[in-house]
């Protein structure tokens, strides 16, 4: 199999993550999921997803759709790049092993399909904040932060090239 379809397989239907995790959970498999738009893609998100990878042992990103990133009212212009380019740049990353899209302002209704063992996000959350951490703590999962890189930031990238 190429390289390029390989790429193609980590992006999934819920349906399909939910079958690979159910596949992976009768071999004693830790799911992990975490979630974000990841518009351009920095130094910061590689560090953070890496460590969200190596709390279990397979890292489910819930990848918000370009309806759900306007749904934050991030900027009128976001996202940059459209969920596709998103997802097959997020799917070059080895410490990712499915993406699925949610269009959702959350991906709590996601959350709550999937069941992760994990839930992670960055220290810039207080796990109360979390979405879904009331779904993972009532199975018995955890809910983590991982600290961020300091001085990476999409939006102080986006001004930077403007400037």
């Amino acid at each position: 199999m190429s390289f390029r379809n390989k790429l193609k397989d980590k992006i999934l239907t819920k349906e399909q993550a939910k079958e690979h995790i159910t596949h992976l959970r009768a071999l004693d498999k830790k799911i992990v999921f975490t979630n974000g738009c990841f518009d351009l893609l920095h130094p910061g998100h590689v560090d953070y997803l890496s460590q969200a990878r190596d709390l279990g042992d397979f890292l489910i990103l819930g990848l918000n759709t370009d309806v759900s990133v306007k749904k934050l009212n991030k900027a009128p212009n976001r996202p940059v790049n459209n969920e596709a380019a998103r997802a097959t740049v997020l799917a070059a990353l080895g410490c990712i092993d499915g993406i699925v899209f949610f269009d959702e302002e959350t991906p709590y209704e996601l959350i709550k399909f999937l069941a992760p063992d994990i839930l992670v996000k960055g220290s810039d959350y207080s796990v109360e904040q979390i979405a879904g951490n009331d779904i993972v703590i009532s199975r018995g999962g955890k809910v983590l932060t991982v600290p961020l890189l300091e001085g990476f930031s999409t939006t102080n990238l986006i001004r930077k090239i403007k400037s």
